[in-house]
């Protein structure tokens, strides 16, 4: 199974720790989206700034 993450809040005004997390989750710009494995690791990160994402499951 796989994640779709989508960006819907700015990281203006956000910690710098939760500005490199959305950085490695690979969005830019509000309304990116990025499709990820479904593993530990990135549900870790979604977890640090679920406040600023949309997340979605994709099946293959």
């Amino acid at each position: 199974m796989k994640l779709s993450v989508k960006l819907v809040r700015s990281t203006i005004k956000r910690q710098e720790v939760q500005k490199r997390v959305v950085k490695a989750l690979g969005l830019h710009k509000l309304n990116h989206s990025k499709i990820h494995d479904d593993n530990p690791v990135i549900r870790g990160m979604i977890y640090k700034v679920r406040h600023l994402l949309e997340v979605t499951e994709v099946n293959e």
